[in-house]
């Protein structure tokens, strides 16, 4: 099912630990596509992280300073461990109503246990992208069909490149040439060379 996307919004949260050249084609991808994407660096409460939300936030934030489109938009203050407070000031703070809450497939089976997700559901539409390795089971779709789960499964080609990708690769390759610097001056992600 396709959704008009016309004056919808799409709000991406991302732990952002680092953010990769996935997360820039995602950004990119979402701005053809929406009247803005608003992207923040989160918490998430289901995840240890290797750096703290300082600096994925710089990271996030000189991610998209680079790539420079007006539809994107970053903004910290959204940022909450939890989706619902994150949609609530997304919302308060914008005025938008429609909203698509941009996911990982990874993601999709822990929706179910978030807090407030009978609330999720009836406030934004999930717009899942499909991760290499986390396939979209049936009985997964089936789930979010009975649970009146307003959803698209986005038809974007993304990289299979996650975070835990790069620094587990020890290299730079697949981080954003203006995240390296960053990177390299403040010691992040020790591992990475």
């Amino acid at each position: 099912m396709k959704f008009d996307t016309e004056n919808r919004i799409a709000l991406f949260g991302t732990s952002a630990d680092p953010p990769t050249i996935g997360h820039k084609k995602i950004l990119e991808e979402l701005s053809n596509i929406y009247s803005y994407t608003i992207t923040f660096a989160s918490d998430n409460p289901k995840k240890k992280h290797k750096e703290n939300i300082f600096f994925r936030n710089l990271l996030l934030k000189t991610l998209i300073k680079d790539i420079n489109n007006p539809k994107i938009i970053f903004n910290k203050n959204i940022s909450s461990p939890w989706a619902i407070e994150s949609i609530e000031e997304c919302k308060n703070i914008y005025g938008f109503n429609k909203i698509d809450f941009v996911i990982g497939s990874d993601l999709i089976t822990e929706i179910f246990s978030w807090k407030n997700f009978d609330e999720i559901i009836h406030k934004v539409k999930l717009l899942i992208i499909k991760r290499e390795g986390y396939p979209i089971e049936s009985n997964t779709l089936k789930m979010l069909e009975s649970n009146n789960v307003l959803f698209e499964i986005s038809s974007l080609n993304i990289p299979n490149i996650s975070s835990s990708m790069v620094r587990l690769n020890n290299n730079y390759s697949d981080l954003p040439k203006s995240l390296i610097d960053i990177v390299k001056k403040n010691n992040l992600y020790e591992s990475i060379r």
